[in-house]
């Protein structure tokens, strides 16, 4: 039986980018919306300081062992490389990956584990958080109904997907259809800008000058003023349709948006025989925690 793979490592040779601060939330490891290729892509070309994993990294409402693919595992194993070379990685819990709020304030090493953050950059306070805390439909008898959805969205994501492979076959523009519906209805519109608008005021009322969420899959980067003070809301977006995060270099914040022709695709590599069979857990929390175990297995003591 003959399998044919990526080498990833040909995609690869080009320069890194050195940024003090990146945040990326939204990856849905282990559901078919999740782009893992690109999210790996983008992890290997960039030398981050500090890495904020701002929630929704391990979608625990949809997670099975049926479907947890060897590229969403690779993701894992660049962001422990991370660690290993330096890079401090702050992961902040969100809804999708709520399972790892008991283990909330853990701290090994370069890695911390946390509900929220408040980081100090160049003398401005930034308050980083999911935004799971404004979303209604995540709490109490609404959040079955919000893991139906998910689930429904999922399916949308990967029609979807297809769509746009054919449409790339016949050199049309890509489109996504839950981004038009989004825009389309008018309830959704209102929630999110009620969202960015909840957002902005709590920060001004706490002092900040950034206010960092994840959770709605728009990625923001906008001054927001009321009669109380101003605040910048910025937000990471998603690598489920988006592709998108925040990156702060220098003194300032701007939004990366994922563009598939600055990666040089890898070449194709036969082999005869087939992979091993990835063995996933069905436990997200085991499956975080093991490869956090082979992290801290390799840190000097």
């Amino acid at each position: 039986m003959v399998i044919v793979i990526f080498d990833l490592c040909e995609t690869f040779r080009m320069q890194k980018r050195s940024i003090d601060v990146v945040v990326m939330s939204d990856f849905h490891l282990g559901t078919y919306g999740c782009h893992a290729t690109e999210i790996l892509n983008y992890l290997k070309s960039i030398v981050p300081k500090i890495l904020i994993l701002n929630g929704d990294i391990i979608d625990g409402w949809q997670f099975s062992k049926r479907y947890f693919p060897n590229s969403h595992m690779q993701v894992i194993k660049e962001i422990m490389a991370l660690l290993s070379s330096g890079t401090r990685v702050i992961y902040i819990t969100g809804n999708h990956d709520e399972m790892l709020r008991r283990y909330s304030d853990l701290e090994i090493g370069n890695f911390q584990l946390t509900d929220k953050l408040v980081i100090e950059l160049n003398g401005k306070m930034t308050w980083i958080f999911h935004g799971d805390v404004f979303d209604a439909s995540t709490k109490g008898s609404a959040k079955l109904l919000a893991k139906f959805g998910a689930k429904g969205y999922d399916m949308l994501i990967l029609l979807n997907r297809f769509i746009n492979w054919w449409l790339k076959l016949i050199n049309k523009e890509k489109m996504s259809f839950s981004r038009k519906i989004k825009n389309s209805v008018k309830k959704a519109v209102k929630w999110i800008n009620d969202f960015e608008q909840t957002a902005a005021e709590l920060a001004i009322e706490k002092k900040y000058d950034y206010i960092i969420c994840g959770h709605i899959h728009q990625a923001q980067n906008k001054l927001i003023e009321t009669e109380k003070g101003k605040v910048t809301y910025l937000n990471s977006g998603d690598w489920v349709e988006s592709l998108t995060a925040l990156e702060f270099r220098g003194n300032d914040w701007t939004i990366y948006q994922y563009d598939e022709k600055d990666y040089t695709p890898g070449k194709i590599i036969s082999l005869v025989e087939k992979p091993p069979r990835l063995n996933v857990v069905t436990d997200e929390v085991s499956l975080f925690i093991q490869s956090l175990t082979n992290y801290i297995s390799k840190t000097p003591r």
